[in-house]
């Protein structure tokens, strides 16, 4: 199991109440939780625990205090900036000496910039909390420190946290001896726990909490609650004895490992101890007297303890640790060990080490280095590993780099894309290996924060020594290779292979001359060299016609137990085939039918390369070429060269600090470097049948396929048309006044393949083709010949049409989003009409992550370098973050305006009439969009003039006053951008307070129903009936209704709006919640991977269709400015159809899933949903009908 699971076994044994929110990467904890207690299961008072999901981590926080209070024995899960969230209560119930206990898997906080990997800052942020801080180091300590700190908590009531690395052990896959109740049971008193009940809150024994006490009385308060907490290494000790009578697994607060007389120690926490570990060994094999001490028990740190395992020879300490603060140049391990040091021991010399910022691999060649640095006369007291640190200079270098994985151990290294399920199959591959056989095996999976389609590493390690390498394979036994496009991308990629090794490959080749034409000479050198036997097999296509389309992870899985030979084939088949069942029964038998049939049919279908071994090897190559891809743009800005291209071919590693901009601000517009090549199929046009209405382009998620226009002489400017680039005669009346050409067009490298536009084109011209060498290289070539036509929508009268707003340029491309997300097409839509002048502060979710997340940036910029500025705070503040900056503005505009008067009235004697007319006509329009956009174009001619032009004018400090806020002339069309999760729960109080005052700023809910990005968890705009992650029984209460929640205020214009449905709606709602002088609110209704579509996300824009008829989701617009026209606000844009409701219900997942599970509630929750919908219907005719609103007094 993962170390999440572990984690979580531990607490529910030991837990009464749970209370939770998700968050990467401890998400999974809590949903264990919650899928046990709804399977039943019981804790060691044979009790099934309570589970409650609350809105943010502070209501966790608060919710957690009051229960302790009310005396349960409770637990929750957090990381990052969550844990952050829950400090002022952290201080309250440590203080208060209640037993909690959080389990965190530990994320780096999020600064300029974020990272979803580990990192120890945010765990050191609780320090002066008053809580214990236990740490474990791989997934078996976080099953037995879990227990450990919940039992030391119950013994001493006392607050508990205990952590592990995020990743990096929270989802690492090892053998776990988990405990029973029976044993988990001896170790605990029940006199500890009637002790602490009889402390909680009874109106049969009334006391008072949390009372304020004057200066005379705080101090001495304090020193009571100290004493106890001061007590716990004892207790935790006496504990872990217990513990280790039990299970003969040995803890102590400090552990030791290495020489008995070492002379130099390295101090560590988490799973870098087993790095560590692997590298003293190594040293004290070459007679080298050294050890570290991992470091259990970090809060309170007991220098007693310390020191009962600190040899009396040690001479030097180096601390290790994985944290980085900007404004400390000690690290917070380090000064504890320091004031121990200079108490106890100050002969001691003491240096100070980072490692694995974010993640970062952390390897026993970087221990090494700091051994090395400890010896040296004069070490570097403050060092960096694992980076070129050009800045402070803190890096030393990795000079040895051995290979320590036990002996006998098998490396397998897996490259897949999000969503193939890859890393799915791998999590199998280790559970069948460790159960089916008598070998120790251990998982570690990589991925980027994409949902799909970004890349993922799985690294597994099996044998016959237990394995305790916790940093990414170096040397493969066994590669495979699930997409050929990494093939050109990642040609280095063969360098993690070793000699002999297998290398398997998804592709249509059968031969090693078909192979050979798309494998850089680099490649295809090092296999030869190397003796690597190459294998392949069409995954893709096995699994199109097997009915899986796309997930490839059975086909390939198959393979690997075919030649890895690590259980007999026909063993492996079956455990395949059994856990397709237990992992896709919910799905239902067709999709457990096509697994099994990819299955069968994989074993027989892969071929294996012949290849000319000296040819082969005799080819010639030159590594410079290995840093540019195929696409590599020469004349690309110097950080797309340097920065951009290094990091999106895997180098990102191997840049220095330099390289990266210090404040985090980075260019837009970084994502059409990246041409990823992942689709499958891709759509081809076919001018005989296509009607020009741009349907394809308003729908695609991805801006991979947009009309082109330009007349024949300016195609042939440009150079040699194209032979396959063909062409219509332009039916847009503006255009073919111009004599126009048209064309559709798609970019093949940026397609994701979902199909939405092929599906939605009701006139058949667009066919979904696989994709080969051949086309992808033809239709790249249109693709470069059609962006040179340029954008043609400034030409039109009216660019805000569904047809006329695709002749502009999107100004978010290329996105990371799922094939047929359902989020992107909305924002896309927004850019082309708004894009110029838009802000945007984008709460924290799957729209920071698609459009955002480096080195890819969906937002760009037209020709004249305007477009959509992008800001992220957090996850909780959005709408907050986004009103500062509308307020801000509105102020800076407003002295704008009085500068503006000042220079018509003070110097309007020397302006001309030109200059005077456009002042003044921005002042008329400063605050409509698109006439401020224009004031500020007529402003700018003028205005970029010399000094001398400015000097003539007398007094000119007001000219340079205008010309330092010209950026300012257009009016900003600021957006307020989330999903429901932020929205509905974590960031209702903010958007409740912002939606309340009367600033013009606009917010777009992207409404999938539930928290996409952490995992699809259950929020409040879940339907009833919905099965999510926290809600595996389906979602019993109400689902909020955000709009009807809003339109009370009667100031806030309001739409609900859905792509498919009604795409004129959706303009309508766009442009008047834009143009509104007021706060604006807009839900969409976004479709997602996550609701199990059964349809397919080529079905996308039908579901959207289908959700409306049904009634399963309103379309309606709230229009405050009706009041002054003395007309209804409210207008109910649908009539719904009949139509099978449930039937709909059933195409999802999400909702067909638990009749599997727990089908008469199902029944009942799906009919309960149904009710309601039927009933808030009636109620939105009855609005529109009957205006029952009344506009709210400033």
């Amino acid at each position: 199991m993962d170390g999440n699971t572990a984690a979580a076994a531990a607490a529910y044994s030991l837990t009464e109440t749970s209370i939770i929110y998700p968050i990467t990467p401890s998400s999974t904890m809590g949903e264990m939780i919650d899928t046990w207690s709804s399977q039943g299961k019981k804790n060691i008072w044979n009790k099934k625990i309570d589970v409650t999901l609350m809105q943010s981590e502070a209501g966790v926080s608060g919710a957690f205090h009051g229960a302790l209070q009310g005396g349960s024995l409770i637990s929750t899960f957090s990381s990052s900036q969550g844990l952050m969230l829950m400090i002022p209560n952290l201080f309250k119930i440590a203080a208060s000496l209640l037993p909690g206990v959080i389990h965190v898997a530990s994320r780096a906080s999020i600064q300029h910039v974020g990272s979803m990997y580990s990192a120890h800052d945010v765990i050191y942020t609780v320090r002066p909390s008053g809580w214990n801080i236990f740490s474990s180091g791989n997934p078996q300590e976080a099953h037995d420190m879990g227990l450990i700190s919940h039992l030391t908590s119950i013994k001493s009531s006392t607050a508990s946290l205990h952590f592990f690395d995020g990743f990096r052990t929270s989802h690492a896959i090892q053998k776990v001896n988990v405990l029973d109740n029976s044993e988990i049971s001896s170790l605990v008193d029940p006199r500890d726990i009637e002790r602490f009940r009889k402390t909680a809150s009874n109106p049969e024994r009334p006391v008072a909490r949390g009372t304020p006490v004057g200066y005379p009385e705080y101090f001495q308060w304090m020193q009571g609650p100290k004493k106890e907490i001061l007590k716990i290494p004892d207790v935790a000790n006496e504990v872990m004895a217990q513990f280790e009578q039990l299970t003969g697994r040995q803890y102590k607060p400090f552990k030791y490992f290495g020489h008995p007389e070492a002379e130099e120690v390295c101090i560590i926490m988490a799973s870098g101890s087993k790095t560590v570990q692997e590298a003293v060994g190594y040293l004290n094999q070459k007679g080298k007297k050294v050890g570290f001490i991992q470091v259990h028990l970090y809060r309170p740190f007991s220098h007693k303890y310390l020191f009962k395992v600190l040899p009396k020879t040690t001479k030097r300490i180096v601390v290790m640790d994985r944290s980085n603060f900007v404004n400390e140049e000690n690290n917070p391990l380090f000064k504890d060990v320091v004031t121990a040091v200079h108490e106890e021991r100050p002969y001691i010399s003491v240096i100070d080490g980072s490692y694995g910022g974010g993640g970062k691999i952390f390897t026993p060649g970087m221990v090494l280095a700091a051994f090395e640095n400890l010896g040296l006369s004069n070490p570097k007291r403050h060092f960096t590993v694992g980076i070129k640190d050009d800045l402070l200079h803190s890096n030393l270098t990795v000079t040895e780099e051995p290979d320590l994985v036990p002996k006998g151990t098998k490396e397998c290294l897996f490259w897949g894309l999000g969503s193939d399920g890859t890393v799915g199959a791998n999590k199998e591959a280790i559970s069948m290996i460790s159960e089916s056989t008598d070998q120790y095996a251990q998982g570690y999976f990589m991925f980027d924060a994409k949902k799909s389609g970004g890349l993922t590493y799985s690294h597994l390690r099996f044998g016959p020594s237990p394995i305790t390498s916790e940093y990414e394979i170096q040397s493969a036994h066994y590669f495979g290779c699930h997409n050929q496009s990494f093939l050109e991308k990642y040609p280095k990629m063969i360098d993690k292979l070793k000699e002999n090794g297998i290398f398997v490959i998804n592709a249509p080749h059968k031969n090693a001359n078909s192979l050979g034409k798309i494998m850089t000479n680099y490649m295809k050198n090092q296999i030869a060299k190397k003796n690597i036997r190459v294998y392949v097999i069409d995954a893709s296509k096995i699994a199109q016609e097997s009915g899986l389309r796309g997930r490839i992870n059975m086909i390939m899985q198959a393979v690997f137990f075919k030649l890895a030979n690590v259980i007999p084939v026909e063993k492996a088949l079956t455990l395949l085939k059994k856990s397709i069942r237990k992992n896709y029964g919910k799905q239902g038998e067709k999709v457990i039918n096509s697994n099994i049939t990819g299955l069968n049919r994989a074993i027989d279908n892969f071929t294996e390369i012949k290849y000319n071994k000296n040819e082969w090897a005799s080819l010639k190559y030159d590594l410079k070429d290995l840093d540019k891809n195929v696409f590599f743009d020469d004349n690309a800005p110097d950080f797309v060269k340097e920065v951009i291209y290094p990091s999106m071919n895997r180098k990102g590693n191997e840049l220095p600090s330099s390289a990266f901009p210090k404040n985090g601000q980075v260019p837009m517009g970084t994502s059409k470097y990246e041409k990823r090549g992942v689709a499958e199929f891709i759509p081809i046009w076919n001018p005989d049948k296509c009607t020009q209405c741009n349907i394809c382009s308003f729908i695609c998620p991805h801006a991979a396929i947009r009309p082109f226009v330009g007349t024949k002489q300016e195609m042939e400017a440009i150079g040699e048309v194209p032979q396959s680039f063909r062409t219509l005669k332009s039916n847009t009346p503006e255009f073919a006044k111009l004599n126009y050409d048209f064309r559709i067009q798609v970019s093949p490298y940026d397609c994701m393949g979902c199909g939405d536009c092929a599906d939605g084109c009701v006139d058949g011209a667009l066919d979904m083709v696989p994709v080969n060498t051949k086309l992808m290289e033809k239709e790249h070539k249109n693709w470069k010949f059609a962006k040179e036509l340029g954008y043609r929508g400034d030409l039109l009268n009216n660019a805000t049409t569904i047809r006329g707003s695709q002749f502009k340029q999107p100004l978010l491309e290329f996105s990371g989003a799922c094939g047929g997300c359902g989020e992107t097409t909305y924002i896309k839509l927004l850019t082309q009409l708004f894009g110029e002048r838009m802000m945007i502060a984008n709460a924290t979710g799957c729209s920071i992550i698609w459009s955002s997340h480096f080195p890819s940036y969906a937002y760009t910029t037209n020709a004249k370098g305007q477009g959509p500025t992008w800001t992220n705070s957090l996850f909780e503040d959005n709408a907050e973050f986004g009103f500062g900056m509308a307020y801000a503005l509105q102020n800076r505009r407003k002295s704008l305006a009085t500068t503006v008067e000042r220079i018509i009235n003070e110097l309007g004697s020397k302006l001309d009439e030109e200059q005077i007319s456009s002042l003044k006509f921005w002042l008329e329009n400063k605050n409509n969009g698109t006439k401020s956009l224009e004031a500020s174009d007529r402003i700018q001619k003028w205005l970029n003039k010399t000094e001398k032009y400015y000097s003539d004018l007398g007094d000119h400090k007001l000219i340079k006053a205008l010309v330092n806020d010209s950026e300012i002339l257009p009016k900003p069309s600021i957006w307020i951008i989330g999903g429901d999760g932020w929205a509905y729960d974590i960031g209702y109080g903010g958007l409740d307070h912002v939606l309340a005052q009367e600033l013009d700023v606009n917010v777009l809910v992207l409404d999938n129903q539930f928290y996409a990005n952490t995992g699809f968890q259950v929020s409040k705009a879940t339907p009833t009936g919905a099965s999510a992650k926290f809600a595996k029984a389906g979602k019993p209460g109400k689902q909020k209704d955000l709009g009807s929640i809003a339109m009370t205020y009667g100031h806030i214009y309001v739409a609900s709006v859905s792509m498919g449905a009604n795409k004129n709606q959706l303009l309508k709602s766009f442009k008047e919640a834009e143009s509104y002088d007021g706060p604006s609110l807009i839900i969409a209704y976004c479709p997602c991977i996550g609701h199990g579509i059964k349809s397919g996300p080529q079905d996308t824009q039908n579901v959207e269709r289908r959700a409306v008829e049904l009634g399963f989701w309103p379309l309606y617009r709230f229009d405050p400015r009706n009041f002054a026209k003395n007309k209804n606000p409210f207008s109910l844009d649908y009539k719904k159809v009949k139509g099978d409701l449930m039937k709909f219900l059933l195409n999802e997942v999400r909702f067909a899933s638990l009749y599997k599970s727990f089908p008469k509630e199902a029944e009942k929750m799906h009919q309960t949903l149904i009710k309601d919908l039927k009933k808030k219907y009636e109620n939105y005719k009855d609005m529109a009908k009957n205006p029952k609103f009344k506009k709210s007094k400033k």
